[in-house]
């Protein structure tokens, strides 16, 4: 397994994409990222979202269109799809596969399971993909995504991240939304940190 990834658009979101033997698999394709993955993918086989916010679905529905390949997105964040966030209307694009919390899949000849950690979106979710786990907004590198968003919810992050204390070896990758990889460990000190804030 080898993973790309590139920022895309102002707010420098990235987007990953996994290769496997036998195809890739896109995560989180924000603003102008169609010609880079169209570039980099010769046999793509999903595209998954971790959350709704747009700069992290804004090229799903082009990509879709031009790859024919399933989309998959944390069914509470499903409505962001559509709604014009924070006066910003994304290209629609809709789900294939409306993901249940802490669900697994099978696509290629890999496991991907989405884990449920709401708090800056309902639906906001980390894909488990081999030794990489992809954060989206809800972790970054010593930080942790804003709950000071409309749909976010302090409460429900400060969970989340009692929930992430628990999982995980330290030694995997972490890869966030925005900005350099970190690792589970690295992360997971600086969890007391984030709940004394969240107070």
């Amino acid at each position: 397994m080898r993973v790309l990834h590139h920022p895309m658009g102002s707010y420098e979101t990235n987007c990953y994409i996994v290769k496997l033997p036998e195809g890739e698999i896109i995560i989180d394709p924000g603003m102008g990222a169609t010609t880079w993955v169209l570039e980099q993918t010769s046999n793509p086989l999903a595209i998954l979202n971790t959350h709704g916010h747009f700069d992290h679905i804004w090229s799903n529905g082009e990509l879709q269109s031009k790859l024919r390949v399933p989309l998959f997105v944390p069914k509470d964040d499903l409505f962001m799809l559509e709604w014009n966030q924070f006066g910003i209307q994304p290209p629609p694009s809709r789900a294939d596969v409306a993901v249940e919390p802490d669900t697994t899949y099978e696509i290629g000849s890999i496991k991907v399971t989405f884990w449920h950690f709401p708090g800056h979106t309902p639906g906001c979710s980390a894909i488990e993909i081999g030794d990489h786990l992809f954060t989206g907004d809800f972790l970054f590198k010593d930080s942790i995504g804003r709950v000071d968003f409309p749909y976010s919810d302090p409460k429900a992050m400060a969970l989340s991240l009692k929930k992430f204390q628990g999982m995980f070896d330290d030694a995997m990758v972490l890869a966030p939304g925005h900005g350099g990889l970190s690792s589970v460990g690295r992360e997971r000190r600086n969890i007391p940190h984030w709940l004394a804030w969240l107070r």
